[in-house]
């Protein structure tokens, strides 16, 4: 990390949460950041439900929210980018405070409650994309929707055209009953609306549903039986968690779902066992508590295809990013993998 890096991340550190992340995406739009532009290899290249990647590692939902640093972001070492969730309307979220840094536990808690800028905003930003890059977006529901499940497929009917990816959000914590929408008959008839939406495409996309992590055996079965069924591309593994377990920062009890270290364990566990569950029919994406490449690593091997990360951004800034790309790239060469696809859920049996 540079010390210009280091410095902003001391400033930013010592304003409120939500304030220092306008103010990072702010530096982001204005070239402020560290650009590691496209970082590649023959062992990191690889393709996940058909898309084309430089490298394994990306970006996950809600640093971007409203997809207003993509310019930036294409140019950051990322092997792909996720913004969102986008609502079809614009809402303001749950009031502040809503974001909380647990220092001394390397995480953080939200309850940002799907606060973004509407569909028709950022279908606008989306226009004008950078093409050089795999872009996602996570699709979310108005909170005070009649018809949630339909509030999906709406996002992706306006938004998709311009994506290379979508991802079905039914696993935040911080809207009411969302997470109900994993249950079996709910889920398949929220993604057969997606699915259709998606088959209207003049040029369909792959579908991802992302998880939580707080899922009980027989609803992970019913989540992995629902996906294999369903037509989607795969499955991310995981969202925030509800849990408090090992938390010691002050601010442990605060409301909504707690993301970095502590979740690692957790939904890396929640990883291994739904790569069981799919029997390797579906790609997953790995995403809690990755801060290095040791552990992207380790998502890898317990079964994703590729990683996400966020929250270790907070504390590790954006040259994080080549640190992990090039730290990964390492290891597979220390133990003999020629692509990152061979290593996929060969240390499984670590994490069951």
């Amino acid at each position: 990390m540079s010390l210009f890096e280091r410095a902003g991340l001391a400033l930013l550190h010592r304003m409120d949460p939500e304030s220092a992340h306008g103010l990072a995406l702010a530096a982001l739009r204005k070239g402020l950041a560290p650009s590691a532009g496209t970082l590649t290899s023959e062992r990191l290249a690889c393709t996940v439900a058909g898309l084309e990647l430089s490298n394994p590692v990306g970006l996950a939902a809600g640093f971007d929210k409203n997809a207003e640093a993509l310019q930036a972001l294409s140019q950051s070492g990322f092997g792909f980018v996720e913004v969102g969730a986008v609502t079809p309307r614009p809402q303001p979220g749950n009031p502040k405070p809503r974001l909380f840094r647990l220092t001394e536990d390397r995480a953080a808690i939200n309850r940002f409650g799907f606060n973004n800028d509407g569909m028709e905003a950022v279908a606008g930003r989306l226009m004008r994309r950078p093409r050089d890059m795999v872009l996602g977006l996570n699709l979310g529901a108005n909170k005070d929707s009649s018809d949630r499940a339909a509030d999906f497929a709406q996002v992706l009917s306006r938004c998709g055209e311009e994506l290379d990816f979508a991802t079905v959000n039914v696993s935040s914590p911080n809207t009411e009953r969302l997470r109900d929408l994993q249950g079996k008959d709910a889920l398949a008839g929220l993604l057969a609306g997606v699915m259709q939406a998606r088959a209207a495409l003049a040029h369909p996309i792959p579908v991802f549903l992302k998880i939580a992590p707080d899922l009980d055996e027989a609803g992970l079965a019913d989540v992995a039986e629902v996906a294999l069924s369903s037509g989607v591309s795969g499955v991310i593994a995981t969202n925030t968690t509800l849990s408090r377990e090992g938390l010691v920062s002050p601010l442990r009890d605060q409301a909504g779902g707690v993301s970095g270290a502590p979740l690692f364990e957790k939904s890396t566990r929640v990883l291994a066992r739904l790569s069981v569950l799919t029997e390797g029919k579906l790609p997953l994406i790995g995403v809690g508590g990755v801060s290095n490449a040791e552990q992207a690593y380790a998502k890898i091997r317990a079964g994703a295809s590729a990683v996400q990360v966020y929250t270790a951004l907070v504390y590790g800034g954006m040259s994080l990013v080549p640190e992990i790309v090039t730290g990964l790239d390492a290891l597979l060469a220390r133990d003999g993998f020629a692509n990152v696809a061979e290593a996929v859920g060969t240390g499984r049996e670590d994490w069951l």
